[in-house]
């Protein structure tokens, strides 16, 4: 599911990061791929991978568009607002004894007891008393920041509760919950088991209640998704992970607060983000409507408050990011450069190539002079095979039935041909002249389709040539049987010349005096030596496919010399400044060996580690030692505690950021801007110590008092850091470094235990 594969199998589930990885490789099995389906989420709003897709983007018509001109084929867009369970909003005010039904089930919003809800906040809130009237007549009982005290969660409850809704399992349900639990956590160790995250959680769970938030460790998120889609949770206490890690809807959702912090700074929901939880309430099937109450007090705005309600979800916004690794992969991505594409005698095909170019470009003025009225239309009788084509459409030959004598103030020429046309044409009724060269509704047969012969109305600008053979027409073609009869002729006249009917002599029959333009057009290809070679096709199509891209070359430089002010191609350019600083490609953009170590790194700051690899910095570390330092690129929460560190683990630090270092004053020379202490300093050191000590044996129990992070935060950084050392090692013997090799290999080793608890298989696997 992350990347593992069986090749005998009709589809691959992937992450979004493997697939990218396959691609810049050149997998051969992405040479087979002929569907890439992307599920409803992806990410919520990653930081780093900055995406957030859903199934309620307002401006997916955008996006489609984007697709279409960036693969130049069709995108369809299916979208509906329909709700199969409609949501009732309330408020409910701090302090208040009632919920306040703000929208309906028909998206209606109901200002009335809007109003009275934020009334209620803004009469528990209080007076200033440092206001002007603060104190008048109140005795000295103004307040300011509401009533103090417990949350007012639990009354939201004892409502729920006085509706018959009892949150506690029974005796059959508390069995099923401790069943599945046991079931899930039987291939830990009697140590892990016992665990206090582990132990703590299952008699909450076996009454029903449940607890999810990206802090816990996995196997537990996952016991609690399970047991929520069977029911056999009543109450569920969660983050923002409600909105994606659960697949089951609630009859209820309630917002204790809207606020929440996004990585950088304290902030209210969007309405987006709280559309997507908000949804979750409501059973299909099941429930007639889904409830879905919001807390609010005194911190809240009433118009945000409606925004977050009543507003859409959020835009998906291009927030691409460009990276080292990226760049140097789309330097060395293997693809045939038009230089390599050796053609035999391609310098002969070359020149016939040019004719044949000439050829059509002349072509069409020979069209032009021999479609003229004054030497063609007194050829046009009644039975005569003519050659029909506008644009795209190319009916082939067909038979002339009768010219039109123009009306003034018409001055175009207009004859009626009978034509092969596709099933299901229809011929629109003509009073006048035509303002096309073919009737719309009309269109040729395909080879491989039975057609219709229809008598179509022309210009004479839709003939394209004109033949020497003149058919026997029935005085009446307004019959189906008429019709067949004539176009079986037209048919028999293809069988008899099936290397092409006969055509009028422009010269010969139509008498066109221009000698030099007749010689130019049909003797110039004849004369050169490739024209009657056998094989010429299969050589003119290579080098004709040859000469398309560099035309589409051609194009993509325009297009990429009009975007040349962007930021982004500021940004590669100064990117490719700072790795031929460092080393990493010549002047001409050449990639050096450095490249391939920054190609395989996709987990950490592949720049910085390169350098840390070609410096050294890893040969005299121990194997925990290099996972200890390499913990630091994995582990991206901010924390402003000072952390001690043994100087088994300071010293190869001071050095990592002496690199760092140097790397950021490359960059800002380059005019990369970077703030050289935010870049040493966002590579955090907190989980060092954790590191070493998990990978000499140390117990998760005992780890997890090294450091104030919630369990499922260490599950995810040992994780990472398991694959960063994957991609390092791999690196290292890409450049041939086999003692780097064996020392990795030693750390992943140690640090994947058989049967621990971070490194369990998902219960979605078993």
């Amino acid at each position: 599911m992350l990347g593992n594969d069986n090749r005998s199998k009709h589809a691959l589930t992937k992450t979004n990061q493997i697939l990218r990885s396959m691609l810049y490789r050149g997998s051969e099995i992405m040479r087979e791929v002929a569907w890439v389906i992307f599920d409803e989420i992806q990410y919520m709003r990653d930081a780093v991978r900055r995406v957030f897709l859903s199934a309620t983007i307002p401006n997916a018509t955008q996006l489609a568009e984007w697709i279409y001109r960036l693969h130049d084929q069709p995108c369809h867009v299916v979208y509906t607002d329909f709700r199969p369970t409609p949501l009732q909003h309330y408020l409910f005010p701090m302090g208040d004894k009632g919920i306040h039904l703000v929208v309906n089930e028909k998206g209606e919003f109901r200002e009335d007891n809007f109003q009275k809800a934020v009334g209620m906040v803004a009469k528990q809130q209080g007076e200033d008393p440092a206001g002007i009237n603060a104190g008048k007549g109140k005795k000295g009982k103004t307040k300011k920041g509401g009533q103090k005290g417990t949350s007012d969660i639990s009354k939201i409850v004892d409502i729920i509760v006085r509706k018959n809704y009892d949150p506690v399992n029974n005796t059959d349900e508390q069995a099923a919950v401790e069943k599945i639990f046991q079931s899930a956590t039987m291939n830990l160790s009697e140590e892990n088991r016992a665990l206090p995250p582990i132990s703590r959680l299952f008699p909450i769970l076996k009454r029903g209640i449940g607890i999810h938030h990206g802090g816990l460790l996995p196997i537990l998120k996952e016991v609690v998704e399970i047991l929520f889609q069977e029911s056999l949770l009543k109450v569920l206490f969660a983050t923002e992970t409600f909105s994606i890690g659960l697949n089951m809807p609630a009859k209820t959702v309630v917002f204790t607060n809207v606020w929440k912090f996004d990585g950088k700074e304290l902030r209210n929901l969007s309405s987006g983000e709280y559309i997507q939880m908000a949804g979750r309430a409501g059973h299909r099937g099941l429930d007639e409507r889904g409830v879905v109450i919001m807390m609010c007090d005194e911190k809240l705005e009433p118009t945000e408050a409606k925004r977050m309600i009543m507003g859409q979800a959020d835009q998906l916004d291009s927030a691409f990011h460009l990276g080292y690794n990226m760049v140097l992969n789309l330097m060395k991505k293997e693809e045939e450069h038009l230089a390599n594409l050796a053609i035999e005698d391609e310098e002969d095909i070359a020149g016939y190539y040019d004719l044949r170019k000439k050829l059509d470009e002349l072509t069409v003025d020979f069209t032009n002079i021999i479609t003229h009225p004054s030497y063609c239309w007194h050829y046009l009788e009644p039975g005569r095979l003519v050659r029909v084509k506008h644009e795209t459409l190319d009916f082939g030959w067909g038979i002339v039935v009768n010219r039109v004598s123009p009306k003034q103030p018409q001055t175009q020429l207009i004859l009626d041909v009978l034509l092969n046309c596709a099933a299901g044409s229809v011929l629109p009724a003509v009073k006048d002249g035509l303002t096309t060269a073919i009737l719309g509704g009309i269109t040729p047969c395909l080879p491989t389709q039975e057609g219709v012969p229809l008598v179509v109305r022309v210009l004479l600008t839709a003939i394209e040539r004109f033949s020497i053979i003149r058919l026997y027409l029935p005085k009446d073609l307004r019959t189906i049987p008429a019709r067949e009869t004539a176009w079986k002729s037209v048919l028999e006249c293809q069988k008899r010349f099936p290397e092409g009917i006969m055509l009028l002599d422009p010269i010969a029959h139509m008498k066109i005096e221009d000698e030099q333009f007749k010689v130019l057009v049909e003797t110039r290809p004849h004369a050169n030596p490739l024209h009657n070679t056998i094989k010429l096709a299969v050589p003119y199509d290579l080098y004709s496919a040859k000469e398309d891209c560099r035309a589409w070359i051609r194009n993509l430089k325009k297009r990429l010399q009009a975007t040349h002010d962007s930021l982004q191609l500021e940004e590669l350019k100064c990117r490719n400044r700072v790795l031929r600083r460092l080393g990493f490609t010549t002047a001409a953009d050449i990639v050096d060996i450095n490249e391939r170590v920054i190609c395989e790194v996709t987990t950490g700051d592949e720049l910085l580690l390169t350098e840390l690899i070609f410096s050294g910095v890893f040969n005299p570390l121990l194997p925990e030692q290099c996972a200890a330092l390499l913990s630091c690129f994995v582990f991206t929460e901010k924390n402003e505690k000072t952390v001690h560190l043994r100087e088994e683990l300071a010293g190869p630090l001071r050095t990592m950021q002496e690199v760092a270092r140097r790397i950021a004053k490359v960059a800002n020379e380059s005019k990369l801007l970077v703030d050289e202490d935010d870049y040493v300093s966002s590579f955090n050191v907190e989980l060092m110590d954790t590191v070493l000590q998990w990978c000499r044996g140390a117990s998760f129990f005992e780890i997890i008092k090294l450091t104030e992070q919630f369990e499922g935060n260490l599950v995810r950084v040992f994780r990472r850091l398991q694959e960063l050392i994957r991609q390092i090692s791999k690196a290292a013997t890409v450049i041939g470094n086999l003692e780097l090799e064996e020392k990795l290999k030693k750390a992943s080793e140690m640090l994947e235990r058989p049967n621990s608890v971070i490194f369990c298989s998902s219960l979605y696997l078993g």
